[in-house]
């Protein structure tokens, strides 16, 4: 084919598109890194688009800019059509412009291109004309039932015809009697102005209006109002019919009935005076039912207050017997060393040693756990894979839930990676196996099953959590299950179906706080006598889990280069004498000192200060964090360790901490905190 022929056929092709008169377009969609249809941009349409929708110069727009609102659902409409290449036809409310289309869309093939083609028309006036149309069916099928219901019970007193060009009404006998008239006049006709003659003066305006607009709109008709009949009295009738018009829209025929309402308006007459005398009988109850209410609000807060200060009693119960038996051992353990040393025992100190820090870990393991059920504990999150982690762990579960219990893992292959301190989830998977282990006293199975999850708005919105992309990690059992209320007590920060002293009730609180702080939740499913499944979900993280780089820093710490200086700053005496014997025994110059005013001072001196261990609560009005801060005005490398067995998150910028700076949380082992000190100097 030559030019000229190719454009002869772009131009007929040009003037065929634009003369349709339905709106035609092609959209090209557009991903994000992930593969995932984020947004479609208008890539070519006709000049009924404009016509169709009132939308001018679409072409090169998104639909994001064109219609945020709805978006996401327009994306999700036609990207199932460029995925299935399945066509679709529909019709929708297009809310923009305040119209209804007519819409068939189709992929233009090879899929490849991301493209769809969508031709459609507007059907609004169609759509209206069908409700209308609709509308004046159900009325005329409520007012057949009406009749049909006033036949039954003979409540039809008269039926009449109106010739609405003539205006001539013919009425039968009975109607003529209910409006005081001749019945011979009414089978010859009568006009509009001779039936309504007997209409009581003061319903006649609204009964002419009530017609007119009738007429002019056509379909149903009802009114009531006031006839005077032979004997002079008024009685209430209600008039029923049924405007026709013509084609051209001229109103024709006007038939209908009457029925006898005189009963029902006395009975309605009679329920409005009891309805005004139930409602002053209930202005004078108010009073009464306000007091009553503060009453039993007041019930209530005794109640929760009684409630609140038995859990208090629970928890500080466990917590009191537990740290007791650590403060007894601890106590117990230096009362011993200091005993052999005055006997110069020397050799038989390492026993006590190693029961005393026994008994300081576990003191701090509780504490961890008060600390997690508050969501006030320090985190270290990194990128994990939990399929590693738990895969680390099965040989730990299996042997601390013992040999009746078989363990096994189910990991998803493709598992998403989480932000999330590594430790923390160890020791709430730890936890989560042995709840299940005491579950089945005779044995029984754990599965560890860990797995992708989309929380939609719904479901976020029913477990209190963002919607978005989870990673989840579930431990099943088949032991006795729970009843649903003690699963809706399960996360109580004090509730525990244990004895006082064999249980403080902070296992599964620890593990919700845990889950919540790290932007998660945990959720509980069971059947009683069928078992019980506890889900962590966690946020996907949008990127790759970090590879494991364990480091001991429980190592042999290099001493200290001549001259290196660390200032030390807290206001626990015990724990800066501590410290202070550390570095000095490591080789360093160490200062103290007990406030953050007291540490700037020297901060801001000329001193020479390789490193501030700090802690971050400290008293005089001065954190540790703005002591740093404001010493790094005048010492911008200034290399700091903050010491903190509290997550002050606010403190330390929610977590974000600047180079050069780190967290320790207490209570640490010497080693530990020698070898991160090294660590930090040195880096």
């Amino acid at each position: 084919m030559t030019s000229d022929e190719l454009d002869r056929s772009e131009d007929r092709y040009r003037a065929l598109f634009n003369a349709i008169d339905d709106g035609f377009c092609i959209i090209e969609f557009v991903e994000d890194a992930d593969g995932a249809l984020v947004d479609y941009i208008h890539v070519e349409a006709n000049a009924g688009y404009e016509r169709q929708t009132g939308i001018p110069d679409v072409v090169g727009m998104t639909v994001r800019r064109l219609d945020p609102a709805e978006a996401d659902a327009w994306i999700d409409l036609y990207g199932s059509v460029l995925r299935t290449g399945r066509p679709i036809r529909f019709e929708r409310y297009f809310a923009l412009v305040e119209r209804y289309i007519e819409v068939s869309a189709a992929r233009l093939e090879p899929a490849s291109r991301r493209q769809v083609s969508v031709l459609f028309r507007d059907i609004t006036a169609r759509r209206r004309a069908e409700e209308a149309l609709r509308v004046s069916e159900s009325l005329a099928r409520e007012n057949v039932q009406r009749v049909q219901l006033a036949l039954a019970a003979g409540a039809i007193i008269g039926t009449w015809n109106w010739d609405l060009p003539a205006n001539r009404f013919t009425v039968d006998k009975p109607f003529a009697e209910a409006f005081g008239l001749d019945p011979s006049l009414g089978r010859d006709g009568l006009s509009l102005e001779q039936v309504i003659a007997s209409v009581h003066p003061d319903d006649k305006p609204a009964l002419v209006a009530a017609i007119q607009e009738a007429i002019g709109r056509g379909g149903a008709y009802a009114h009531q109002y006031r006839v005077k009949r032979a004997d002079g009295n008024y009685y209430w009738i209600e008039a029923n019919g049924r405007v026709e018009h013509g084609p051209d829209g001229t109103p024709l025929s006007f038939p209908g009935v009457l029925l006898d309402v005189e009963e029902r308006r006395t009975v309605e007459a009679e329920r409005d005076r009891a309805t005004a005398a139930l409602r002053a009988l209930n202005e004078t109850l108010e009073q009464r039912v306000v007091e009553r209410t503060a009453e039993l609000m007041r019930a209530e807060e005794q109640l929760r207050q009684s409630q609140k200060m038995e859990a208090v009693g629970q928890l500080t119960g466990g917590l009191a017997h537990d740290f007791n038996n650590l403060l007894a051992g601890i106590s117990g353990a230096l009362e011993r060393i200091a005993a052999r040393i005055d006997q110069g025992r020397i050799n038989e100190l390492d026993k006590f040693i190693i029961a005393a820090q026994g008994a300081v870990r576990r003191a701090a393991a509780l504490t961890h756990r008060l600390l997690a059920f508050s969501r006030q504990q320090t985190l270290a999150p990194k990128a994990v894979n939990i399929n590693r982690l738990v895969g680390g762990m099965l040989e730990l579960v299996q042997r601390t839930v013992g040999p009746g219990i078989h363990v096994e893992m189910v990991g998803m292959s493709g598992l998403w990676a989480t932000m999330v301190d590594p430790s923390q989830l160890e020791n709430a998977l730890l936890n989560l196996c042995i709840n299940a282990r005491d579950a089945m006293p005779k044995g029984g199975r754990i599965t560890i099953e860990t797995g992708n999850r989309w929380i939609d708005r719904e479901g976020a919105r029913q477990q209190d959590m963002q919607e978005g992309q989870y990673v989840s990690l579930c431990v099943s059992d088949n032991g006795t299950g729970m009843t649903p209320d003690v699963i809706d007590k399960a996360f109580d920060p004090f509730f525990t179906t244990k004895p006082i002293g064999q249980g403080t009730g902070l296992g599964l609180s620890m593990i919700y706080g845990f889950a919540k702080q790290s932007g998660g939740h945990v959720k509980i499913y069971s059947e009683v006598g069928e078992g019980t499944m506890v889900c962590l979900y966690l946020p996907r993280h949008r990127g790759e889990a970090e590879e494991e780089a364990p480091r001991d820093e429980a190592a042999i710490t290099p001493p200290a280069r001549e001259g290196e200086t660390v200032l030390v700053v807290d206001d626990e005496p015990s724990l800066r004498l501590m410290v202070m014997d550390l570095l000095n025994e490591l080789g360093y110059a160490a200062i103290e000192a007990a406030d953050g005013a007291a540490g700037l001072r020297i901060l801001q001196s000329e001193m020479r200060i390789d490193l501030v261990v700090t802690d971050v609560g400290l008293p005089g009005g001065m954190n540790g964090r703005q002591m740093v801060d404001l010493a790094r005005v005048g010492r911008p490398t200034l290399k700091t360790l903050f010491i903190t067995g509290f997550a002050e998150n606010a403190l330390l910028n929610n977590g974000q901490l600047e180079p050069g700076m780190s967290v320790l949380t207490k209570p640490f082992a010497m080693d530990v905190l020698a070898a991160r000190i090294r660590e930090l100097i040195a880096g």
